[in-house]
């Protein structure tokens, strides 16, 4: 952390304390904002002082940390948006009065805890974008059957089958998915901050797209090439075994979808890395879909359970449903990395916004070409170090 840098004034950015109540009376508002925004070091801190750094740089829109360990710091870790106390030397009092302890009094476990929260962020965040991404897709593959005039391509338990089994666990392990190894060189998100940003929704739709008209395609080849040419429902109903026909392509499509959904679970990481990027560095994606394919294989080859209960065979397609099949996954991941450049755009254009939004004090330090909020400021009393 720099506190202060080699080409700093010590005099310009370390003040002491008194400088904030001159005559006895603290600065107005104004004034006192001018004075914390370019302070970095404050010395012979009160702990009034310590709360009123605090609100000053509260009122200029900073999320504030503060650190300490005594019984006066309490106030104005409480004040903080973030209080953390030292758990070895910390009184109870500045405990109870924090969000967080550090139990091994180490400032740099609060980088590893800042990192560590950005990463369980950005994982709900892929959570999301992959969950609703396929429940779209799903939306739109039986809008469209319905609305062309197609079999329907999935029954209700189907449906029921894919979310909880299929679908569910990759998604649970996109939100554990580890931090990428940028991610502390993000912009700070602003309190208001919706989950799901701008560029989120635009990934899920174009993969609902992407992944709807892949299926959509393979059904209808899989139709054609089982029900002799006929993909509408009115022409099939004249077919001999016309439900065996359409069990047949549904199980194809049923296959493709579970494939192509598994292959988006490893392009769905990261919303601007291409897949092959540290591809197998989420432990519990593998286990995830080892038991999604386990789950599809039961669904569509275990007698009974797959053709009286699910409506699905895998026996009755031959080879040219399976290979017919794997056609999805492929197309689906070259598709979605392609989409990647979409959203690798819109994310740098957001981060490019977040640093126009920040505080002043936050931009650039035009002395060392720092970015400020990467500095700390210091409020010393005697031999106690506290941070806001």
């Amino acid at each position: 952390v720099n506190i202060i840098g080699k080409d700093d004034v010590e005099t310009d950015v370390a003040v002491d304390c008194t400088r904030l109540r001159p005559n006895e009376e603290y600065l107005s508002h104004k004034e006192m904002d001018a004075l914390t925004r370019d302070t970095v070091v404050f010395a012979r801190a009160k702990p009034e002082d310590k709360l009123e750094i605090v609100k000053s740089l509260q009122r200029q829109g900073f999320v504030t940390a503060m650190t300490g360990d005594g019984v006066n710091d309490a106030p104005a870790l409480n004040q903080a948006d973030i209080g953390v106390a030292m758990g070895i030397q910390g009184t109870e009092v500045a405990k109870g009065a924090s969000d967080m302890i550090l139990t091994d009094d180490n400032f740099t476990s609060i980088v590893a805890a800042v990192e560590k929260g950005r990463a369980i962020y950005a994982g709900i965040q892929k959570f999301v974008a992959f969950i609703m991404s396929v429940h779209i897709a799903e939306v739109i593959q039986i809008a469209f059957c319905i609305i062309v005039g197609m079999p329907v391509m999935r029954t209700p338990l189907q449906i029921l089958f894919l979310i909880l089994v299929t679908d569910l666990p990759p998604s649970i392990a996109l939100g554990m998915e580890p931090g990428e190894s940028t991610i502390l060189q993000d912009k700070p998100r602003p309190k208001t901050e919706p989950v799901v940003l701008h560029f989120m929704w635009v990934s899920m739709v174009l993969n609902g797209l992407i992944l709807s008209s892949i299926i959509i395609v393979v059904y209808i080849c899989a139709l054609l090439l089982e029900c002799d040419g006929a993909f509408l429902q009115k022409d099939i109903e004249s077919l001999a075994n016309a439900n065996e026909h359409i069990m047949s392509a549904r199980t194809v499509a049923f296959i493709s979808l579970v494939w192509s959904e598994n292959v988006r679970s490893y392009t769905s990481r990261s919303f601007n890395k291409p897949v092959w990027r540290n591809i197998f560095g989420n432990k519990d994606m593998q286990k995830a879909i080892v038991l999604a394919q386990l789950a599809l294989y039961c669904a569509v080859l275990i007698p009974y359970f797959s053709d009286m209960i699910l409506g699905l065979d895998g026996t009755i397609i031959g080879w040219e449903g399976w290979v017919m099949a794997l056609a999805g996954p492929f197309a689906c991941v070259i598709l979605c990395e392609v989409c990647k450049f979409i959203t690798a755009w819109q994310m740098r254009r957001y981060q490019r916004h977040l640093a126009r939004q920040q505080p002043e004090a936050m931009k650039e330090d035009p002395k060392s070409g720092d970015s400020i909020e990467q500095k700390t400021s210091f409020i010393n009393n005697s031999n106690q170090n506290c941070q806001a």
